[in-house]
């Protein structure tokens, strides 16, 4: 794995201007590192959706990870290559939410200090979970660009080593960990849907993938109002987009430079969702396999029930239903409607 300065106590939160090199032993090492501190999630059936889209659907149920999304696994692959004198020093992370939780959980059960830095209008069941993680949460920034500004500033007065939320060759490796246990679980694979925001996930789930089954189909899923990888794959490089959807999980500004030269060559489709077929999919999860997910992790699930992956027959998909972070006031205004039929 080619690093890229990542260890530097004022490296930035997204790194610019590196070749991105992460191989199937990098993502094999990262599992061998973090297998015992994160839990092997259950891939589940889906008996109705497969009847519907018309062919078996297979449902990786990462809401049931350390702290309630796939994120654990970059953080603990990212933490445990700190050396010991960064590691007492502190880390920093920025995050409306999952990656704060996961950066918080990991860093106290390594017992390294930790600073979240987080803003005003970030979900309050979010905060209080990173908060019982013992992070230290800073509110000091207004949004998340002043937050990405202020962290930059805390790790370099204070010393502390920043823990990019996807950006990053050790924590893209510890995601990759998602694809390998997919492998170990089915013996046939024909399409993995992942969610992408950032791209951290999907670089590692798409490595991972195409090193051990090159005909297996990566379809990349992502709001329709946020468009991170169809605007980068349209220009060419990474562009800013302007987040509006209720995925916040999936609010990148951004999708990572790292990210993209890693996923661009290895995805076969991207396909976007609208909120509207997100909500449908958290009702349909919740109503029929009793999964109570975050709009984020249910964009794979409304891809699927949209008819927006082109899908053989027969086949196996395996959609990553990514996190299941939702506050009881969100999830009470999203499946309070009557269950589509």
């Amino acid at each position: 794995m080619r690093r890229q300065g990542a260890g530097s106590s004022s490296a930035p939160f997204v790194h610019r201007g590196d070749v991105a090199q992460v191989t199937l032993p990098d993502i094999g090492a990262a599992r061998a590192a973090i297998r015992d501190r994160i839990h092997t999630t259950p891939l589940l059936s889906a008996r109705t959706l497969s009847e519907q889209v018309g062919t078996q659907v297979l449902l990786k149920a990462e809401l049931f990870q350390r702290t309630g999304s796939f994120k654990p696994r970059g953080a603990f692959a990212k933490l445990l290559r700190l050396d010991p004198d960064r590691r007492a020093r502190g880390v920093v992370a920025v995050s409306s939410g999952n990656h704060a939780q996961a950066v918080a959980y990991c860093a106290e059960q390594l017992r390294i200090p930790c600073v979240t830095v987080m803003w005003p209008s970030v979900s309050p069941q979010k905060l209080a979970a990173t908060r019982a993680y013992g992070a230290d949460v800073d509110l000091e920034a207004a949004d998340g660009v002043e937050a990405i500004e202020r962290a930059v500033r805390l790790a370099r007065e204070d010393g502390l080593t920043p823990i990019p939320a996807y950006d990053d060759l050790d924590v893209i490796a510890g995601q990759g960990t998602l694809g390998l246990e997919i492998l170990d679980q089915t013996e046939s694979v024909d399409a993995v849907l992942v969610p992408v925001s950032g791209g951290g996930l999907l670089a590692g789930v798409a490595v991972s993938i195409k090193a051990a089954r090159p005909r297996a189909r990566v379809v990349a899923v992502e709001p329709e109002s946020s468009p991170a990888l169809s605007s980068a794959l349209a220009a060419g490089r990474p562009v800013y987009v302007r987040h509006d959807s209720i995925a916040d999980g999936l609010g990148a500004p951004e999708i990572g430079n790292l990210c993209f030269e890693l996923a661009a060559p290895l995805v076969d489709a991207v396909v976007t969702v609208t909120d509207a077929q997100i909500v449908t999919a958290m009702q349909w999860l919740f109503h029929y396999a009793k999964l109570a997910v975050e709009p984020a992790g249910a964009v794979t699930t409304a891809a699927l029930l949209a008819g927006k992956v082109d899908v053989g027959t027969p086949e196996t998909v395996v959609a990553i239903v990514s996190g299941g972070n939702v506050d009881l006031a969100q999830a009470a205004e999203y499946l309070a409607p009557a269950m589509p039929t």
